[in-house]
């Protein structure tokens, strides 16, 4: 903000020179215009991907109608598997909203330089993931008109009420954060709109901009609200995805049974979320052409990020499978047989070797954190993460205490079928659509804040600048070189 900014007064009362004055103003200038670049232009290939997302979104919600009018026996849910692939996305949307708070909250708190461009973009994720994470237990109702019973006639004993209490308390939140670094964004687009702009966007640029005009005493408040919302997002999510976890943990069935869930949860959650949110980098830095701004070197400290995280899920993976496997206990053991050497066998050692082994090892390389490599790492880890999901829920509910007996094939077992996958991949298009349109409204970086940084490091050049030609004043040598801009 511009009153945290390095005072004009550097080192001893000397102001800074109209030299470096311009230098700011014209780095300022190309910062504003690289960001605004994005929202004035829609191309012809983003009308084509914004076209086939809505007919894919179009297609899930007809699967959906199709859905409500036959019920749920139009999916492959039964009795024994009554959550499946809905539940299973939906654990993995709110895991994806962690990226938000690691990457904004929590290098905010810390006063990490570096996290200034890629802000915007892991709050987006989170938001996004929120919006689309929170419909998916609707989808899984059989009687949606019946929501409202869930309020009405809830009770504080079952965490299911607690799991929507947390989730749109940090849905709210998670719409604060992202909203409130973006207000004086909002100003300069409503500024900058070009003549001939549509009145659509004035309009939506003069609203959200409540009426800033960028005066000292309102940086004051963003930077108090900023503040306040920054050390209050941070255990609100954690307790969502605890609390996520308690759904499982606290029902009666073997390999939920467990009190690591909710670490082991919440590490998952930042584990897929901080790769999210560097996939996230990679786009918006190739597609709207940020490559001054996010560099490799974000990319290898959020590399590092990720590794550290993967490293600490890879160490309660071992903690949840290990010990159950140790005592083998006639519930457990059927389970975790299946999973070791039996139907989903497969699905299980390709996920602990390919989407966390293999990420440790491709990250722990430092030509492993630069931008190619770290992509595909992180691709192997969200799209691990989601299958993970689906092997927590599916394989435990057809393994109840009570054995499965004399019953048809199709309800002990169980696959998704084509309306399952088309709801998905609705709601998955739901999201791509969100971030399009997000990205092609609003600048995928948070401008001020980029701006400020810039304004902070040309200021600390300056002082060095200072510095060493007062020191070759002393030592008597005038002409000694000057550091150089």
């Amino acid at each position: 903000m511009e009153q945290n900014t390095i005072s004009s007064n550097i080192s001893n009362g000397t102001m800074k020179t109209g030299s470096h004055e311009a230098m700011v103003k014209a780095k300022i200038e190309t910062i504003r215009e690289d960001s605004l670049r994005p929202t004035r232009v829609w191309g012809k290939s983003t009308k084509l991907f914004l076209g086939f997302l809505f007919c894919v979104a179009g297609w899930g919600l007809f699967a959906y109608v199709y859905q409500c009018i036959h019920g749920l026996g139009a999916t492959a849910m039964r009795n024994y598997v009554s959550w499946g692939l809905y539940i299973s996305t939906f654990v993995f949307f709110i895991g994806i909203s962690h990226s938000g708070t690691l990457v904004s909250a929590i290098l905010r708190i810390t006063k990490q330089e570096w996290r200034r461009p890629i802000t915007r973009s892991a709050e987006l994720m989170t938001f996004v993931s929120l919006l689309f994470g929170g419909i998916m237990p609707i989808l899984d109702l059989g009687r949606p008109d019946r929501l409202q019973n869930l309020v009405i006639h809830g009770r504080l004993q079952s965490p299911l009420i607690w799991d929507v209490i947390c989730i749109s308390t940090y849905f709210v939140g998670s719409t604060m954060f992202l909203y409130l670094p973006m207000i004086p964004d909002m100003a300069l687009c409503r500024d900058r709109l070009p003549e001939g702009s549509s009145k659509f966007k004035k309009w939506i640029y003069t609203k959200l901009a409540i009426g800033w005009t960028g005066t000292t005493s309102q940086w004051h408040r963003l930077e108090k609200l900023m503040n306040i919302m920054t050390i209050i997002i941070i255990p609100i999510a954690v307790s969502v995805h605890t609390v996520v976890s308690y759904i499982f943990a606290m029902t009666l069935r073997p390999g939920w049974d467990s009190t690591v869930f909710g670490p082991y949860f919440v590490a998952g959650a930042l584990y897929s979320g901080s790769a999210t949110v560097i996939i996230a980098m990679a786009v918006f830095r190739k597609l709207y052409g940020l490559e001054k701004y996010i560099t490799p070197r974000h990319f290898d400290l959020m590399g590092k990020i990720v590794l550290v995280l993967t490293l600490v899920y890879a160490y309660l993976n071992l903690n949840e499978y290990w010990i159950p496997a140790y005592k083998m206990t006639t519930s457990e053991g059927h389970l975790l047989k299946d999973l070791f050497y039996g139907t989903y066998s497969k699905v299980f050692w390709t996920l602990q070797f390919g989407t966390v082994l293999l990420p440790i090892v491709i990250m722990s390389i430092p030509k492993g954190r630069r931008i190619k490599p770290l992509i595909f790492a992180c691709i192997v880890i969200v799209i691990g993460a989601w299958i993970k999901r689906y092997i927590i829920v599916v394989p435990t509910l057809l393994h109840p205490y009570m054995p499965i007996q004399q019953v048809p094939t199709d309800w002990s077992s169980y696959f998704p079928n084509w309306v399952e996958w088309s709801v998905t991949f609705g709601a998955l298009s739901g999201i791509f659509i969100v971030i399009t349109l997000f990205s092609k409204l609003f600048p995928m970086m948070a401008v001020w804040e980029v701006e400020e940084g810039v304004e902070i490091d040309e200021d600390k050049l300056l002082a060095i600048e200072i510095r060493d030609k007062r020191a070759a004043e002393k030592r008597g040598d005038i002409s000694a070189p000057i550091a150089a801009n």
